[in-house]
């Protein structure tokens, strides 16, 4: 378990992250007659933020390791 939450320690971090951006949106923007879809209740709102936090995170993970991974130069020895 420790291993799986240092291996992807960022996009959980954006998750959590992505999910409260996406309630605090709900509490002080949100709508306010009812009619909007994902902004009129708090669940939704929290979803879609805690998905593009994700989104994000992998996103971030996947060119982070491509940059941090040595070309292989083609050399032996």
């Amino acid at each position: 378990m420790k291993h799986f939450i240092q291996r992807h320690s960022l996009v959980i971090v954006t998750t959590l992250l992505g999910a409260v951006g996406g309630f605090l949106y709900w509490k002080y923007i949100g709508c306010l007659s009812g009619t909007c879809q994902i902004r009129s209740v708090w669940y939704l709102s929290t979803l879609y933020g805690a998905i593009a936090g994700y989104v994000v995170g992998d996103i971030s993970k996947a060119i982070w390791t491509r940059l941090r991974k040595p070309e292989d130069s083609g050399s032996v020895g």
